[in-house]
């Protein structure tokens, strides 16, 4: 019945957001009332989900999601983007998704899905113009979808692709062998592909746009909020302007290494942290802008920010509510007893499985990682007796982890707010994006069993 009532509860929540314009706060808030007091949570059950989903959420990303956006804030003050789309349009042009697919998968899969969607969103909006008038904000946000989440599962040290190796006892150095070829490959294919499917209609500005934003010439305008230009800054070199970005991804990634190399240390811990790491980059950009524009012009700058900051948190912080209700359900179990490994399986048939029983479980928990972490943890008792690599099976999950990113995801939330989507704009990008890659990386896991098998 947990599966049920599940699938209702989000059925539901898509059907209010879309079809009845209900907003996503009150329609993800009614569908975690629903599904608690229908799964048996009880009235005080479903509460105590609803608020301690909200607050692991606000631990996690909170002061990503503030830091994050008052840097894009900042750095569009300071006209950072605007000069970098130049660039990157002189250089790259209309090959920019591509680009931005193969960078976040391979080059910073490192830092954490959340930061990497809050400091690549205003780069995307304000390059999808010149990347492609009609439907540059739609390839943009599915190729930073793919991007982000190919790297997440494949590319060590993303934390999915860690955590699956670690379960099914696969060395690091021979998932990063396989992993990172699927993951960079995945990537640009599902980048070609979600083109070819903006080519046929699939995009419609009027319904996938918020409708505060507009496409002027040359940029993603949001009549919400406007953030003055810091025309004194503006004049720094564009590296100095980039810093508040670069010196975070340098301080993560950085700690990230010497983690995986166990080499510990207070001052790189401290600094490897992404909460402090982004804090620098904002003072940093604070620094910046204070000195060309003011106590007055920086404050305003801020404002601004902080109110796209807070639409943000609370959409997203229910978002976590939605997966903590269904996690509460004892969902993964039940899907446990339904998906029982076969210890004769084909080596086809058990990478189907294990594809499948990852998809599953990401699809109704809402999070890549969790549903990879319970696949990996369903399978890896038996892995042995399968007669596959466990490298591959490593590899099924991954994929499958991908598949049909959400509603009940707090990530998807973020995306849509960030990129100025509405929720069908976000199932037509990140859903059918983060779907596209687990379809298209599927046959390379096939490929991979057999280059497996033949070593």
């Amino acid at each position: 019945m947990e599966i049920l009532h599940s699938s209702i509860a989000i059925l539901a929540a898509i059907v209010l957001i879309i079809r009845f314009k209900v907003d996503p706060v009150i329609s993800l808030v009614l569908a975690c009332i629903y599904l608690g007091l229908a799964a048996g949570l009880g009235a005080e059950g479903t509460i105590e989900q609803i608020t301690g989903g909200f607050g692991e959420i606000m631990v996690e990303v909170g002061l990503l999601i503030g830091f994050g956006v008052l840097i894009g804030a900042l750095m569009h003050a300071m006209g950072t983007f605007r000069d970098l789309v130049e660039i990157l349009a002189r250089r790259v042009g209309r090959r920019l998704p591509y680009a931005m697919a193969a960078t976040l998968a391979t080059i910073f899969p490192s830092i954490y899905v959340d930061v990497q969607v809050v400091l690549a969103a205003p780069m995307a909006k304000e390059s999808a113009p010149a990347v492609d008038r009609r439907h540059g904000l739609p390839w943009l946000a599915g190729a930073m979808a793919i991007g982000i989440f190919a790297g997440y599962v494949f590319v060590v040290p993303g934390l999915a692709a860690v955590a699956v190796a670690g379960l099914m006892d696969v060395p690091l150095g021979t998932y990063v062998l396989y992993g990172l070829p699927i993951g960079l490959v995945t990537a640009l294919v599902t980048t070609l592909l979600f083109r070819v499917l903006l080519s046929r209609g699939w995009w419609n500005d009027a319904t996938d746009i918020d409708p505060d934003v507009t496409v002027e010439e040359g940029r993603i305008h949001d009549s919400s909020e406007e953030v003055p230009v810091a025309e004194g800054s503006a004049r720094l070199p564009l590296p100095v302007r980039l810093l508040p970005i670069l010196v975070p991804l340098l301080l993560i990634g950085t700690g990230a290494i010497t983690g995986l190399a166990d080499i510990t240390h207070p001052v790189l811990t401290f600094l490897g942290d992404a909460n402090i790491a982004l804090f620098l980059g904002l003072m940093i950009a604070f620094v910046m802008v204070r000195a060309s524009m003011g106590a007055d012009g920086v404050g305003t700058v801020l404002t601004a920010g902080f109110h796209t900051t807070g639409e943000i948190l609370l959409v997203t912080g229910v978002g976590g509510s939605l997966g903590a209700v269904i996690a509460a359900t004892g969902l993964d179990k039940s899907l446990e007893q339904l998906f029982t490994a076969d210890e004769s399986a084909s080596v086809v048939v058990s990478i189907l499985l294990a594809w499948l029983i990852a998809a599953v479980l990401h699809f109704a928990i809402g999070s890549v990682s969790v549903g990879a972490i319970t696949a990996a943890g369903i399978i890896s008792p038996v892995v042995g007796t399968l007669g596959v690599d466990p490298v591959v099976i490593a590899l099924a999950i991954a994929s499958g982890a991908m598949f049909a990113l959400h509603v009940n995801s707090n990530f998807f939330w973020m995306f849509s707010t960030l990129l100025d989507l509405t929720t069908k704009g976000s199932l037509k990008t990140l859903t059918m994006a983060t779907s596209l890659g687990a379809l298209v990386s599927l046959p390379l896991v096939m490929v991979a069993s057999v280059v497996a098998a033949a070593t």
